[in-house]
Order: structure tokens, then C-alpha cells, then sequence
């Protein structure tokens, strides 16, 4: 039966052959994500370009949004059309592709020689084009460009340490639509959205007082309804603009213990210009008295309280329970929890889930990784026990921070209902011990071997040749995906044969040759017949050994099969440059660090007869209870006067709004 194209398809990375999905739905999909907050990672939307490929769909790319660009085949844009894709391409979400991969390089180098850039020096018109590329590009260039490459850095995720320096002597000229620093006002701030976060002290020193003050308001009334990401930024803001604000005011000397305003009481804790009113964390800790903050610490930590008024009520608890935090307090300590080391937690009474879930929800900060494995070491030696739900909330990469003694005490059952974790940073010992236990929760699926797969894939990286050699011969193709067979265990995967490998990957295979360049493949191909890999996988590999001919000389080596049938009808766009230009973050040499062959935005010619195109995938449903994959999208543009400033700003219009 043809299966139908939803979001609940694409949740998980297994895959299904693109014939199981008609064309009229796939298409339909792809061009419904322009109006949805629709949230895809880049495994998804790779899985969908290759699918878009394999169904000839590529060629009017401007009917899709620009994240799915990003995974298109950049070799085979027309060079007519190549400003137009470029343009659209550039207003995605470049966190999708890892800083310094190949093909993110690579995205940037094809729209510079789209656009025939020869100078680190980009004018209005490029700097349209390129849109976020050039968050790419290397500081001198954001100093040498037109002013306008501002409205350009905007739409980066991330700058570096030297493009903010770039960003604030640019803004220090003067020469930028906000003009000089010193006559910014309200409206200015909030003009700059995302640029505010790479201020220096120097730039925000020579802001008046008055529209800092205005600015930091207008930050704390919106605190209580943003999301995870953007209460740190705001949080980030607020500490920014309180170093700017004690550089212009004298230390409070503290010659008396009386609060020199208004003490805090119970009706203003939840005041949401409370930070505001206590500008500082010295006035904070004279007019908080231990009375309120005992009474009030919930919707105290509702504040977006920096670290430094963080510490004032960490201090003030202690003295309150000289004899330790009550478990009751505990649930409630949320970002505070934060600010305690691990030799702290390690006296904490946590004893129930509840409590552990508390501390471990996600919209309260990140936890380092000591103060985790302390944590959880506190909850087990006090006799807790680790369930699917918990281990869904600490994540992988936590559960990899624990002890292996810790790890031998989750129990199969655990596992199982844990949905898919990912255990990618875990050590080799740790991903045989949690292969085993999920190889014991799912025991009762092995014979159903797609369903069994769906279940144990995540633990793969743990799985011995045996059981991989098992899957194989199972007679029902799983069609693994290249990012799991590449995490596999390297020296089990030694073990395999070429007829192994075919059946795992199965319709897969095609992309085998595009790591061939990955350690792990260029080990298990130097250990295989080469007229096994020409015979039996005709996808390309070379390097494998080469068999005496008749006389006892060695075959010649064959020629490299294709791994892409479908010919090419244009040239593709020069990918070199008369001119070097600085781009930032350059990946080392390797062919593979990209991600898998994408589809063309150009038209495919017909398949010539006789020949038989690689067919995609796209991402087949994970096992029921699993939890949805994570996006990487970021939030669209905020309009109108919904919120008092704006920290995000993109252009791509298929993100989610926080």
C-alpha cells in the first residue's frame, strides 16, 4: 500500500523507497511547508530532497522554502537561474548545516561565483543575494563592505568573537542607517533586533542612560511569555546592559544593612519591572528579606533574574535551612538549581521522580555536565529509580555522563519505553551496555524485523557483527541509513561482508559511496575483494584488493562505476574564484564531511532506457511513544507590535514563532 506524506512520516530517520509515496503527495508536502511553523531537522529535509530528486521535482526551486534549498545538489544549479536560487537559499536556517561542514562551504563559495564576487568588499547588491551567507564570511569583510551588511549579520545564528568586534567598529563609525551610538534611542535598540546581543561595553557605554533603562524594560515585560532560547538571550541582554549601568554609576556602598528604597514584599515579587526598580544585585539582596524569599520563591525565580541576584537568594537560603534544602524546595528551585555545585547536590535529599523531573527541565538552563552525573548519582544511591519518561527527559547525552556502574542499573523495561535517545557522545562501553538492555527490551519484535528496527536503531553503535550480520540475512530489507551505518561500532563493522553491507543499507546503498572517505569505510573497503565491490555493490569503491589474474599478476583495476545515473544537462556553476575570498570556518579536506547527495533545482533530463535512477528515501515513522525530532528552525520575524523589542530575525517564513 502507497503510504501518504505527513509530518508523522518524516518523524525518525528510517527510511522508506521514494516509490512507496506518490509524486502529487510528495510535492504537495514539500510546498505546504512554506505556510506551516512546520518543524523538520536537516536529516528530514535531506531525506525530502533526495525524495523531491528521485521524483524529478527539483526544477522550480521557488516553490519551496529556503531551508530545503540548503540540501539541494549546488553542482547542477543553472548558471541563468543561479542568483535567484542563491538568493532564496540564503534566507534558510544555515544552523541546519554544521559551521565549517563541506557543503555549508561550499553553499557560500557557489553563490560568490554565482554573483561574480572578485573583493572582500560586497556591495547593496550582493549583500542582497547572499543574504545569510555572509555569516560565513571573515570580519574583514563585514569592516570592508557596504554599511548595509548589517541587516545582513541579523540573520546570523551565531557570531563569532571577531565579527563582533567587526559589528561594534562598524556601528562606532557612524556611517550605518542608526547612526552613532551616542544618539540611539528606544526605537534604535529595537531597530537593531539580534545585533543588540554583539554589543561591546564600549558601544553600549556611549548609549544614553535613559534608552538603556527603556530597552531593559521593555526586556523584562516580555520575559514571562518567551520561550527556552529566547529568555537566554534576554538574559544575556539584561547582564550586558547592568555592566554598562554599574561602569556609570559608584558602587552602593554598603555603610548600612537597610534597603535604600522600598523594601520587596509580596506583592511586587511578581513584578515584572522588578529588576527594573532593584537595578542591582547589592540593592536586590538589602531589600529582599529571607521572610519574602521564603514565602515567595516560586514566582521569585519567575524573574528573569541574572546570575549575580541568582546568588543572592542562593545565599539567602542557606541561611534559612542551615541544615539543607527541603525536598519540597527542591521542585521549585528551577534556574537556581544552576548556581550549586556538584559537591552541593550531592547533600541534596532527592528522592522522588517528580523532584528529579523538575530539576531536569530544560526551560531552566543547561546543566554542566558534573552537575548532572551528580544529580542523578544523588536520585539512584538514594534508591530512585531511572523510568522511559526520566530517561526521555535527561536526553543521550546526560545518560552518557553517568558511571557504567550507574548505567548497569537502568532496566530493560526502562529502555523501552525511553523512546529514541540519542547515545552518540556515549563511550564505546556505554553504547554495548545500553545496546544490550535495548536488545532485551525489544526481544519480543525481533521477529517482525522492520518493526525490531524501527525500535533498536538508536543503540545500533553498540551492536556486534553477529547481530548486525543477523539483521542482514533477515530477508527483509531495512534500508539502513548512512549516519547509522557510519556509527556503528568501527571494528564490528570490520566484520562485515560486502554482501552484509549491501543488505543492511539496501536502497541506501547509492550514498555508501559519498563516506567513502570516512576512516571506518576506507578501513572496511581496504579489507575487501575489489571484484566484490565492482560485482556486488557497483556503486564506485575503489582501494579494495586486487586478486591474481592468470598469470599471477594482479587484475587491472576496473573503472569506477557511476554512483549517479541521471546525466547532467548544464554545466554546473563554477565553484573557483579568480580572486580568493576569506570565508570563515573552513572544513579540513574531506570529500565526506558534507551532507548526502541532494537533489538538482535545475530540470532533470529523462532517464535514458535502460538505466535506473538511485531511488530516495524519506524518514519512515518511529516506534510509537517516540518522541518527535528536534528542530533546528528558528523563530520568524516578529511584526507589528506583538512584543516590545525583537531578538530574532529571519526571513525564511516556514519557522516556528516563539
Amino acid at each position: 500500500p502507497r503510504r501518504s506524506l505527513s509530518a508523522s512520516v518524516l518523524q525518525g530517520f528510517q527510511c522508506i523507497p521514494a516509490s512507496d509515496l506518490p509524486a502529487a503527495d510528495i510535492l504537495a508536502f514539500a510546498q505546504g511547508l512554506q505556510n506551516k511553523t512546520t518543524e523538520l531537522s536537516g536529516a528530514q529535509l535531506s531525506c525530502l530532497a533526495r525524495l523531491l530528486a528521485a521524483k524529478n521535482l527539483t526544477a522550480d526551486f521557488g516553490r519551496y522554502p529556503p531551508d530545503l534549498l540548503l540540501f539541494f545538489d549546488l553542482a547542477e544549479v543553472r548558471r541563468g537561474t543561479c542568483g535567484a536560487f542563491y538568493a532564496r537559499a540564503s534566507r534558510g536556517n544555515l544552523d541546519l548545516l554544521p559551521r565549517g561542514s563541506a557543503r555549508r562551504t561550499r553553499l557560500l563559495r557557489g553563490a560568490l561565483a554565482c554573483l561574480g564576487v572578485r573583493s572582500s568588499r560586497l556591495r547593496p547588491e550582493q549583500l542582497g543575494s547572499l543574504g545569510a551567507l555572509v555569516c560565513d564570511m571573515e570580519p574583514e569583510t563585514v569592516t570592508a563592505s557596504d554599511p548595509g551588511v548589517l541587516e545582513n549579520l541579523k540573520l546570523c545564528p551565531e557570531l563569532t568573537g571577531a565579527q563582533q568586534d567587526a559589528l561594534n567598529a562598524v556601528l562606532l563609525r557612524g556611517g550605518t542607517v542608526y547612526g552613532h551610538p551616542s544618539g540611539w534611542d528606544l526605537r534604535t535598540l529595537q531597530s537593531l533586533g539580534p545585533l543588540v546581543l554583539a554589543l561591546n561595553q564600549t558601544t553600549l557605554s556611549l548609549v544614553a542612560e535613559a534608552a538603556r533603562e527603556a530597552f531593559g524594560r521593555s526586556i523584562a515585560s516580555a520575559y514571562g511569555s518567551q520561550g527556552r532560547s529566547q529568555r537566554e538571550k534576554s538574559l544575556t541582554l539584561l547582564r550586558a546592559f547592568a555592566a554598562a549601568a554599574a561602569s556609570s554609576h559608584p558602587r552602593l556602598k554598603r555603610s548600612t544593612d537597610s534597603c535604600p528604597s522600598v523594601p520587596i514584599t509580596a506583592s511586587t515579587v511578581s513584578d515584572p519591572l522588578l529588576l527594573i526598580i532593584y537595578d542591582t544585585s547589592e540593592q536586590f539582596d538589602l531589600c529582599l528579606s529571607k521572610e519574602v524569599l521564603k514565602a515567595n520563591l516560586e514566582p521569585l525565580l519567575k524573574q528573569p533574574l541574572t546570575t549575580e541576584y541568582l546568588r543572592v537568594m542562593k545565599k539567602k537560603l542557606a541561611q534559612i535551612y542551615p541544615s539543607g534544602i527541603p525536598e519540597k524546595q527542591l521542585k521549585l528551585f528551577g534556574p537556581l538549581s544552576r548556581q550549586y555545585t556538584a559537591e552541593e547536590i550531592s547533600l541534596w535529599p532527592v528522592t522522588s521522580s517528580d523532584t528529579l523531573s523538575a530539576l531536569l527541565n530544560p526551560s531552566d538552563g543547561k546543566w554542566g555536565a558534573r552537575q548532572v552525573q551528580q544529580l542523578l548519582s544523588r536520585y539512584l544511591t538514594l534508591g530512585g529509580n531511572l523510568t522511559g519518561p526520566l530517561l526521555q527527559k535527561i536526553g543521550g547525552r546526560n545518560l552518557c555522563d553517568l558511571q557504567e556502574e550507574q548505567l548497569q542499573q537502568i532496566s530493560p523495561e526502562a529502555i523501552g519505553t525511553a523512546g529514541q535517545l540519542n547515545i552518540s557522545s556515549c563511550s564505546q562501553t556505554k553504547k554495548d551496555q545500553l545496546y544490550k538492555k535495548a536488545q532485551e527490551a525489544f526481544a519480543g519484535q525481533a521477529g517482525a524485523t522492520r518493526v525490531y528496527y524501527c525500535r533498536i536503531w538508536p543503540y545500533l553503535g553498540g551492536a556486534p557483527a553477529k547481530d548486525l550480520k543477523d539483521l542482514a540475512k533477515t530477508g527483509v530489507a531495512i534500508d539502513m541509513d548512512v549516519d547509522t551505518f557510519l556509527a556503528l561500532n568501527p571494528e564490528e563493522l570490520q566484520k562485515l561482508s560486502v554482501v552484509d553491507v549491501k543488505n543492511l543499507l539496501g536502497e541506501n546503498l547509492p550514498y555508501l559511496k559519498e563516506a567513502e572517505n570516512e576512516t571506518s569505510v576506507m578501513r572496511w573497503v581496504k579489507r575487501q575483494s575489489q571484484r566484490d565491490l565492482d560485482c556486488t555493490l557497483g556503486i564506485g569503491l575503489q582501494g579494495g584488493m586486487e586478486e591474481p589474474g592468470p598469470a599471477g599478476t594482479a587484475t587491472p583495476p576496473r573503472p569506477a562505476a557511476s554512483a549517479s545515473i541521471t546525466p547532467r544537462a548544464t554545466a554546473p556553476v563554477p565553484t573557483t574564484l579568480s580572486t580568493p575570498i576569506a570565508i570563515n570556518s573552513l572544513p579540513t579536506a574531506n570529500a565526506s564531511a558534507g551532507p548526502h547527495r541532494a537533489p538538482t533545482p535545475s530540470a532533470i533530463s529523462p532517464t535514458p532506457p535502460h538505466s535506473t535512477p538511485p531511488r530516495a528515501y524519506t524518514a519512515a515513522p518511529g516506534a510509537a511513544g517516540s518522541p518527535p525530532a528536534t528542530s533546528t528552525a528558528r523563530p520568524a520575524p516578529t511584526t507589528g507590535s506583538t512584543a516590545p523589542y525583537s531578538i530574532h530575525q529571519t526571513a525564511t517564513s516556514n519557522n516556528v514563532t516563539l
